[in-house]
């Protein structure tokens, strides 16, 4: 089995309207929000063996608060082609993966990670599947199942959305 977990990136300042979208910082809430996602995925055994981030500034801060939580250090890539991908790219980085890394993690933005997970989501829990249609928040989580043996093998609608949690979740 194989699984994705979708990570959109913490909470973004926008405080600097000069800066480039691209290197914009974490706001407050997202450098505490992000810990807080890292904790809640060692809590729940998610132990990304392989994680594809963005380039941009909030997704690389991102990581960087959630990495020290995580109970494994997985190989990280950078990908300058994850910043606001299409979806297909993202299927295609998937297909790319070589066996072996059974567990991705993907860290990008929306609206495309959310695109992306409504694409490859043909199963799970109802609650899930349908807040991941209402909203998918900043820090936000979601962990995609697949039967397939290979990444090549993945498909729209192929996978089981088994977790979808975001950093107000944690909260209450």
């Amino acid at each position: 089995m194989l699984t994705l977990s979708l990570l959109r990136h913490a909470k973004s300042s926008w405080s600097n309207p000069t800066l480039p979208d691209r290197d914009r910082p974490l706001a407050t809430r997202g450098v505490t929000d992000a810990p807080l996602m890292g904790k809640t995925m060692a809590e729940h055994g998610i132990d990304p063996d392989l994680v594809l981030c963005s380039s941009a500034r909030r997704t690389r801060d991102t990581l960087a608060l959630v990495l020290p939580e995580l109970r494994v250090e997985p190989k990280v890539v950078y990908e300058d082609a994850l910043y606001h991908a299409s979806t297909e790219t993202m299927l295609e980085m998937l297909h790319a993966i070589h066996p072996g890394a059974n567990r991705i993690m993907l860290v990008g933005h929306n609206p495309e990670i959310q695109s992306f997970a409504l694409d490859l989501v043909g199963a799970g829990p109802k609650h899930f599947r349908d807040r991941l249609r209402t909203k998918y928040p900043t820090a936000g989580l979601a962990v995609i199942n697949f039967a397939a043996g290979l990444w090549k093998s993945v498909a729209v609608n192929s996978g089981t959305l088994n977790l979808f949690v975001g950093p107000k979740d944690l909260r209450t």
